[in-house]
């Protein structure tokens, strides 16, 4: 008979359903029987034993909630019945020993890739074009509409035909019922041929920042864009300036040379005020572009060790069931690639709530565990001010699926960091300069996580979701790993990969996760194309600091 519950932790209060259970059905685990008095959705946890108000709630072995009112042995855990709670943390002895995962399989194996003159290793090879201020966002989409199609980056017209069929019915005098039943689906129009081979694309770094914020939020997009601009992903850069803005070209000439002191690609910076005519600064841009295209196209993919990789860590639209197989996955995978001498970026801070004494534990040293403590507390203070604490990162997505406080999610989220030492924490956005795994201060928000991780070094981005979510960045693949097979199966134009038979007891933790590293690997190599990557969903929004959760 399938095993209908399950309990993670051996300190853990209560059991997880990992299938609809009825009201008034008996469940019987370890030899123990539980009456449910409550219907219990797949997802959804129960108590183990009858709680009063203040009594401490357990998952993944750590605090996630106390009782605000009495719960009866088999009741489900509820947003009316519980709230959140996290147990304080301090600065501890250190906790470096760890499980090594036998890594003998990945020890000799390469993934082909674009070197650059500082030794890292991009999974693409792309231009980018760069606004440093939203007044720029005109002359983006100008270049934009210019240069994809006629360079062979986008498809023609995928549904600009649908649009021809639907005016010709209604210049027909077709009725509103046979439009609302036409198939709209996309024709599979082939492809222009793309000029550059050796180049995945041209990507417009579209934004509203730049001005008229704060100066800390300007100049962390300063700092940012010149992650793009250095990242291994990237074989060049345009930038456009106005020319009066809080970010200046100057502030991320600075930022570029902190994170590349030799650096060396091609880098045209335009400036509409010193140009004064706009058509003449168009027109200079494409000139410019296209020769950084040239030069762009001189790389090609060549063996580089694993080591070389740097995989960001992200989950969005969680469910229930994420922080039992798709997060475990990510977290063995982080493992294998830290013990190969890899680099791995666990984001999300509001996400890390109640699991801050094991992280802070695991980091090498006290100068980076007070590092990690202090950006939280910074960060949590933030978000309190504005009068949205830690505790209301939860979405109604998240609750409705089985996270109902931000612990339960927290601790589900930190599976994806794995068991082996925090090597280092950056504060955004910084980059990674460390191998090992790598703590990054972003919001618990997808897309702007997901935007600083690619900032910080991340040339693959492994996001996991349990609700379904279409997250890409431009220059980055995002794989999209669903926590169960249902989702796999009905959102599959956007999913890429599937750890729904961990929750099946038909794969293990460990050989899904040796699965998604080969997978990895292929996509890293080019030969595989994720859904984000073959949809064009280029998500980039900078993080507006004490803004997002």
């Amino acid at each position: 008979m399938a095993v209908s519950v399950l309990k993670v932790s051996p300190k853990d209060n209560v059991l997880v359903a990992l299938q609809d259970l009825k009201a008034g059905s008996n469940v019987v685990f370890e030899e123990e029987s539980y009456q449910l008095p409550f219907y219990v959705p797949a997802r959804h946890k129960f108590v183990m034993a009858d709680l009063n108000v203040g009594d401490s709630i357990y998952m993944y072995g750590v605090l996630v909630g106390k009782a605000k009112l009495p719960i009866v042995k088999g009741g489900i855990i509820t947003t009316e019945n519980t709230q959140h709670a996290a147990a304080p943390f301090s600065i501890g002895e250190r906790k470096l020993d760890w499980h090594k995962p036998d890594v003998n399989a990945f020890t000799d194996k390469t993934f082909d890739g674009f070197y650059r003159s500082d030794g890292k290793v991009g999974t693409a090879n792309y231009w980018i074009v760069v606004p440093l201020v939203f007044c720029q966002n005109y002359n983006l989409e100008v270049i934009k509409e210019a240069l994809e199609q006629e360079l062979g980056y986008t498809k023609p017209g995928a549904w600009n035909s649908q649009v021809k069929k639907l005016k010709e019915l209604y210049e027909n005098g077709a009725s509103v019922a046979s439009i609302l039943d036409m198939d709209l689906s996309p024709n599979n129009n082939p492809e222009r041929s793309k000029l550059f081979p050796n180049v995945d694309g041209i990507k417009f770094l579209e934004h509203i920042g730049g001005c008229g914020g704060t100066r800390e939020d300007s100049d962390n997009l300063c700092a940012l864009l010149a992650g793009y601009v250095t990242h291994p992903n990237v074989a060049g850069a345009t930038v456009l300036s106005l020319g009066c803005q809080h970010a200046q070209v100057s502030i991320l000439q600075e930022e570029i040379k902190k994170r590349s002191p030799n650096f060396d690609k091609p880098l045209y910076v335009l400036e509409q005020q010193a140009f004064g005519n706009n058509e003449l600064l168009l027109s200079e841009a494409l000139k410019q572009t296209f020769v950084g295209m040239i030069q762009a196209n001189q790389y090609s993919r060549k063996p580089a060790p694993l080591s070389k990789l740097c995989i960001g860590l992200e989950c969005g639209g969680s469910d229930g069931f994420s922080g039992i197989s798709a997060n475990p996955v990510l977290g063995y995978l982080s493992d294998i690639l830290v013990q190969i001498n890899g680099s791995v970026i666990l984001a999300e801070f509001p996400e890390l709530c109640g699991v801050e004494q094991d992280l802070s534990d695991r980091c090498i040293d006290i100068p980076t565990a007070q590092r990690f403590s202090q950006l939280m507390k910074s960060y949590s203070d933030r978000a309190e001010a504005v009068g949205s604490g830690f505790d209301m990162n939860p979405s109604p997505g998240n609750i409705k699926e089985g996270l109902i406080t931000d612990a339960i999610k927290s601790a589900g989220a930190a599976k994806k960091g794995g068991a082996s030492p925090v090597t280092d924490v950056l504060d955004y956005p910084e980059i990674v300069t460390q191998p090992g795994l790598n703590l990054l201060c972003t919001p618990g928000s997808d897309v702007e996580s997901t935007t600083a991780e690619v900032a910080a070094g991340a040339n693959i981005v492994l996001f996991t979701t349990g609700l379904g979510t279409p997250t890409g960045n431009p220059i980055v693949p995002v794989v999209k790993i669903s926590s169960n097979t249902n989702l796999y199966e009905k959102m599959h134009d956007i999913i890429d990969f599937n750890t729904g038979d961990v929750i099946e007891g038909k794969k293990s933790v460990a050989d899904k996760a040796t699965e998604l590293l080969d997978y990895v690997i292929e996509i890293a190599s080019g030969r595989q194309q994720v859904a984000a990557v073959s949809r064009g969903q280029d998500d980039f929004i900078p993080w507006k600091r004490g803004v997002s959760l």
